[in-house]
């Protein structure tokens, strides 16, 4: 058999890199004879410049930026051409902040307009930005200050000092990336505020309990008041990416790409697809989200157009049958379940994904 392995990472516990070859490890267990073609994937979010400097080779340049709690943190960006490559949560991601210390009202996202400002330096004439990960909350205001707007620092102080926020100055921002194309790379399609919003949405999974999600909430409204008085970006999909980064690059006059195409497209996934047997695709959690556009989904999309099988291999699996096949899914497979419980398999997750991989194995190749 011909079998295309291409995950995501499965979140705090294996990279794609990581769970590509734990998937594969198990099912050479069972079939090693089979050809197995890895091919690791991100939607944006952490591991973004890895799967992409694998695909498109290029120079990955280092640099020493504000984190999200204002020390310094070392972040990487990929140079191809005339292209940068930037994973925001190198420079503001949730893993990057402690669990006691997670406070979205205060992370700051000036790392990413920092790494913006060094690959428009290099001589990037685009900046793909991989939106996903994030600690922060700060509608991007921390990464316009990085790129010049004023005042700078009642911008970077985090989300929740943009309520008292007086008139902004986007016009340094803008001239400092004027003749750069932004793109901001996500699958994520809320706006910035309200029920679907950053912070309503996103807020509690960075640590904002309810209050300070509608604190947040309003301090993002005050911000977007100054500089979106048309409201015109603020409810544009994607604007509330990352806690808002999508609406920063938005402000400067960036678009929002699907960061799923872009990935697939650039690691030739429909090619690889050629000829295959069976595609087995995951994540750490498959749930509703998944379904609304990102890796899974999107890799069982190009499968169906190509009449190859998709199998989903997670962590948990939070969907039905009858939702996973109407995305084009045709089995899924629950490491949680596998192990007996969610704690069980965090504990071995290497080791429980490649035994699940097995069991997969000694099915398919029947």
């Amino acid at each position: 058999m011909h079998i295309v392995i291409a995950p995501d990472k499965f979140a705090g516990t294996l990279s794609a890199l990581e769970a590509a070859r734990a998937v594969a490890d198990g099912w050479r267990s069972v079939a090693p004879s089979a050809r197995l073609d890895l091919l690791p994937l991100s939607d944006g979010g952490p591991g973004f410049v890895e799967v992409l400097h694998t695909a498109l080779g290029g120079t990955l340049r280092e640099a020493a930026v504000t984190g999200p709690l204002g020390g310094p943190v070392t972040a990487r960006y990929l140079l191809a051409g005339r292209t940068a490559y930037v994973e925001s949560a190198q420079a503001c991601g949730l893993h990057l902040v402690p669990a006691d210390r997670r406070d979205p009202a205060r992370t700051t996202s000036s790392g990413v307009g920092e790494l913006i400002a060094r690959a428009a330096a290099d001589g990037a004439r685009t900046v793909v930005v991989g939106l996903g990960g994030s600690s922060t909350n700060d509608a991007g205001a921390g990464l316009l200050a990085a790129l010049g707007a004023t005042p700078a620092d009642g911008l970077s102080r985090g989300g929740g000092a943009l309520a008292g926020t007086g008139a902004v100055d986007l016009a340094p921002a803008r001239e400092a990336v004027a003749g750069v194309r932004l793109v901001a790379a996500t699958d994520v399609d809320n706006p910035l505020l309200g029920l679907h919003g950053a912070s309503a949405v996103f807020g509690p999974q960075k640590g904002a309990d309810a209050a300070g999600v509608q604190r947040l909430d309003l301090a993002l409204t005050a911000f977007a008041d100054r500089v979106d008085p048309g409201a015109r970006v603020r409810t544009a999909p994607g604007s509330g990416a990352a806690g808002g980064l999508g609406f920063a690059l938005l402000l400067l006059g960036g678009a929002v790409e699907s960061g799923v195409g872009l990935v697939l497209d650039a690691v030739g996934l429909a090619g690889r697809l050629a000829g295959a047997d069976l595609v087995i695709t995951g994540e750490g959690s498959f749930d509703s989200q998944s379904l609304r556009g990102k890796l899974p989904h999107g890799v069982a999309r190009m499968a169906g157009e190509h009449a190859v099988p998709c199998v989903v291999t997670a962590g948990r699996v939070a969907v039905g049958r009858a939702e996973a096949a109407a995305a084009g899914i045709t089995e899924t497979y629950s490491l949680a379940e596998s192990a007996g419980s969610v704690a069980a398999a965090m504990e071995r997750p290497a080791e429980g994904l490649r035994d699940l991989a097995a069991g997969v194995a000694r099915r398919w190749s029947r």
